[in-house]
């Protein structure tokens, strides 16, 4: 089968109708995960297209964009927080301001009643609609909504705008079928739609040519994927054989259906690395009957104790404290299970309960939220003394690391990530090196979070 050719902003002129008037200043703001920001980089790349230029100097902009996410209780915060201080500059000097992706497709309801200065809503199907909607708002003053869900829509043909960089994200997949209680991505980016496997590796080779030398694959059930008679496992391994690349990886799967030929894959594949992000969510077997989750805690346990039994897999997780009706004992379960599990790092979150969720539905949210802050805060501090543990066991050997870029603290260090993905720091000592080389780091400081250390000598290919 053949594949629909990729469009670059430069010829998504000819798929676009141009109406949109060149000239406006575009700010956007992203919120929440990779999938987020891959979006981001889908609308940068049509609106480009169309005329519009993007600044990151808010005070230059014509138009305001949040694109949103609507999974946790602080991204909505936040985007209200943002609105509130855009609203006297948009009465000043007619600003429009757009809400994208998730809040806009879960919430357009509650944003259009008590945000009434926001212009255009677009959920994250639609952002091939976003230029006119816009075109409209500033020449016309006339408010855009545009949140309907496709069973199509994967933007396949359309090269995401990149900012550069050694990491690149590539969405293999759009929606979810999966419907646990407490999840609103069914309802916010639709069901499952997996793209044909050539745009992918077409994509993956553009970004090794552009000095890419590390993916991540991106869908919110990666392991669901399928297309053409590829599964998820043959589409990673074709990833991991395009040449340039030397490092891929994957979020998230899903305990339920981890199959074993993705299980081979990471095992054996030098290019794969050997971290899987693998979320429980929950110890207990009433609450992961609650959440739909579709496994028991001994199912998950049988699925860590293969994945260990391949080699030296990393594991992280996902947490969530308080959902609804957890009693002390249930927290316990999960606390006692993340003690044996002894995982790399941990995601916690407190439950929040989102609207049109199964949970919301037919679940009260019954637990005060000084217990959930204190269950969150216990297993906090339990995965930092875990982490440290682990960290401190690397002092005096040590790893291969992947050069991103400067630390975040200094531009005269590097900082990289291990192939199990632990944040590394050191010195800018050999000023031979860059973004994109591997280095050897001997480790000799360490934090739960980042290891600290000195260049020893270049590395090659990752090994396994």
């Amino acid at each position: 089968m053949s594949s629909t050719p990729l469009l670059f902003p430069e010829n998504l002129k000819s798929w676009a109708s141009s109406t949109a008037k060149s000239g406006y200043h575009v700010y956007i703001e992203t919120f929440g995960c990779q999938m987020n920001e891959y979006d981001t980089e889908l609308v940068r790349s049509i609106m480009k297209a169309r005329g519009f230029q993007f600044t990151l100097e808010d005070e230059e902009a014509d138009v305001i964009l949040f694109n949103t996410c609507a999974i946790r209780e602080n991204a909505h915060n936040r985007l209200y927080g943002h609105l509130a201080r855009y609203k006297t500059r948009k009465q000043e000097r007619g600003l429009v301001i757009g809400v994208l992706g998730c809040m806009a497709q879960n919430l357009k309801q509650e944003l259009l009643d008590t945000r009434s200065w926001i212009d255009v809503l677009v959920g994250p199907d639609a952002y091939r609609r976003l230029p006119d909607l816009l075109t409209e708002a500033l020449e016309s003053q006339r408010q855009g909504l545009a949140v309907d869900l496709s069973e199509y829509e994967t933007y396949a043909q359309i090269v995401p705008d990149r900012t550069g960089g050694v990491n690149g994200w590539i969405a293999v997949m759009r929606g979810c079928d999966n419907f646990c209680s407490f999840c609103v991505v069914p309802y916010t980016r639709g069901r499952e739609r997996s793209r044909e496997p050539e745009g992918i590796l077409e994509e993956t080779q553009l970004l090794a040519s552009q000095g890419v030398r590390q993916i991540t694959l991106l869908g919110q059930n990666v392991n669901s994927y399928r297309s053409s008679g590829w599964d998820f496992a043959r589409l990673l391994v074709g990833v991991a054989d395009v040449p340039g690349i030397q490092r891929v990886r994957f979020t998230s799967p899903h305990p339920k259906d981890f199959p074993p030929a993705l299980l081979e894959a990471v095992a054996q594949h030098s290019t794969i690395c050997n971290q899987i992000h693998l979320p429980l969510q929950s110890g207990n077997d009433r609450m992961l009957e609650r959440m739909g989750r579709c496994y028991t805690r001994r199912e998950y346990l049988t699925l860590v104790e293969a994945i260990r039994n391949k080699g030296p897999i990393v594991l992280t997780t996902d947490l969530i404290c308080g959902f609804c009706g957890e009693t002390d004992e249930e927290f316990q379960d999960t606390y006692d299970l993340v003690k044996e599990m002894q995982y790399q790092a941990a995601f916690v979150f407190k439950y929040s309960e989102r609207k049109h969720t199964i949970a919301a539905r037919k679940y009260p949210d019954d637990i005060p939220d000084q217990v959930k802050g204190y269950r969150t805060n216990r297993l906090i501090e339990l995965q930092k003394e875990i982490s440290l543990y682990k960290n401190q066991a690397l002092l005096g050997t040590e790893v291969e690391v992947m050069i991103e870029g400067n630390s975040k603290k200094s531009d005269q260090q590097w900082m990289g990530h291990t192939e199990h993905n632990v944040t590394v720091v050191w010195s800018k000592d050999d000023l031979t090196r860059a973004p994109g080389d591997l280095a050897s780091i001997f480790i000799q400081d360490a934090t739960p979070s980042t290891l600290y250390g000195i260049v020893t000598r270049g590395g090659g290919g990752s090994e396994k």
